[in-house]
């Protein structure tokens, strides 16, 4: 998984590095021709993005009834609150902070880019919504009739998908994102707006570090231990995570961690632990919330409205659950309502594929990071439990 991104990454950076350049010197037939392969890419990706929902968020559903417990429910009900209440966090502090960095409008003294020189649409086979309202509903009913053939034709579903990401999305992104910076360097909002982005990925990470200290401050009331005697020893894991930018690749480090405290019951942290870096996204959705803010006022002259983020904070919540599964992380997964909740167009989304991707290490090592908070959350709510069975 980490070999990948690392790929994905040094890629990204070369189709960003790249694109500004072409962007800073090229003519306007030759931004037309770059503007039309981005038309024609962006079309690809948007077709798939309905079956990728379809392909990841339904069988996360139907894996979910084989572990029915209370401890599951609870630990799925906390990180879901968890990544909700770090959007609605990060939603405050955008609408507090982003007309706060004077960001200049894309609209304002820009070059024109050329019209494409052809254009081919392509539909996609349900909307965004639809796939989304299918695959809850698809998942549910297939729990509640058992269907254990339908289980196994969407497993094999998500394997096929998978590849199709592999496959196409993840080699056709650099390019993507190439061509997008080329029109933006072309047109001169990347000179503009460079100093806004440096200035976001900081009050993210701040925003990360503050919502940690929540997480842990709770888990400490509720659990009535103190926190610190877990927080302190997840300073390998942080760093691996930083690293890997992997959940799945910091989960034996991470284990390793939150077992060296004797704040946390050793099947609460083999429990809470794994499930944890399958569901509690709570650092990517915070960053991702903030950064689509801070795109819609870039390149749309103003910041969505609070209807609008109150719905797609809660969707990305259910998105978030089977993001870990898909290349690109969160931001990959949750393209739909990007797209459908918020109205990004082919521009906004290279641009969020790229600044996501940029800073997606320090996400997950608050994802990570989280998940001790959580499991203390845990031990407290069961610890009656935990008391008998010893």
């Amino acid at each position: 998984m980490a070999k990948w991104k690392d790929n994905l990454i040094v890629k990204l950076l070369l189709g960003v590095i790249v694109g500004i350049i072409v962007g800073l010197y090229a003519n306007e037939q030759v931004i037309g021709v770059i503007n039309t392969i981005k038309f024609l890419i962006g079309q690809v990706i948007f077709f798939i993005v309905p079956l990728i929902i379809l392909g990841f968020i339904t069988p996360a559903i139907t894996k979910m009834k084989s572990n029915a417990s209370k401890m599951l429910g609870t630990m799925l009900g906390l990180s879901y609150s968890s990544s909700v209440g770090a959007a609605l966090f990060s939603m405050t502090a955008g609408y507090i902070l982003i007309p706060k960095l004077n960001i200049v409008t894309a609209v304002e003294g820009l070059k024109e880019i050329p019209a494409l020189i052809f254009k081919v649409e392509i539909p996609p086979v349900v909307s965004v919504m639809t796939a989304l309202v299918l695959s809850i509903i698809l998942g549910l009913a297939v729990i509640w009739t058992n269907s254990k053939k339908t289980e196994e034709l969407l497993d094999e579903f998500n394997e096929i998908m998978l590849s199709v990401v592999y496959k196409i999305v993840i080699p056709i992104l650099p390019i993507f994102i190439a061509s997008t910076f080329a029109t933006l360097s072309y047109e001169g909002s990347i000179t503009k707006q460079f100093p806004v982005f440096l200035k976001v990925i900081v009050i993210v990470l701040i925003g990360h570090y503050i919502w940690l200290a929540v997480l842990y401050l709770l888990g400490g009331a509720i659990s009535g231990k103190n926190p610190w005697n877990l927080l302190k020893y997840y300073g390998p894991a942080y760093v691996t995570a930083v690293g890997t930018m992997s959940s799945a690749a910091t989960l034996p480090v991470a284990l390793s961690c939150a077992k060296k405290s004797n704040v946390l019951h050793d099947d609460v942290a083999d429990f809470a632990i794994p499930l944890g870096a399958t569901t509690h996204l709570c650092g990517s959705v915070l960053t991702e919330v903030f950064f689509v803010m801070t795109v819609s006022k870039i390149l749309y002259g103003s910041l969505p409205s609070v209807g609008t983020m109150i719905l797609f904070v809660f969707l990305l919540g259910i998105f978030a659950v089977g993001a870990p599964g898909v290349p690109g992380g969160t931001v990959m997964a949750s393209l739909g309502i990007i797209i459908s909740v918020v109205g990004f167009d082919e521009t906004g989304t290279a641009l969020m594929l790229t600044i996501f991707a940029l800073q997606d290490s320090f996400g997950t090592a608050c994802n990570v990071t989280g998940d001790g908070a959580l499991a203390l959350i845990l031990n407290g709510i069961f610890k009656k439990n935990l008391a008998e069975k010893n």
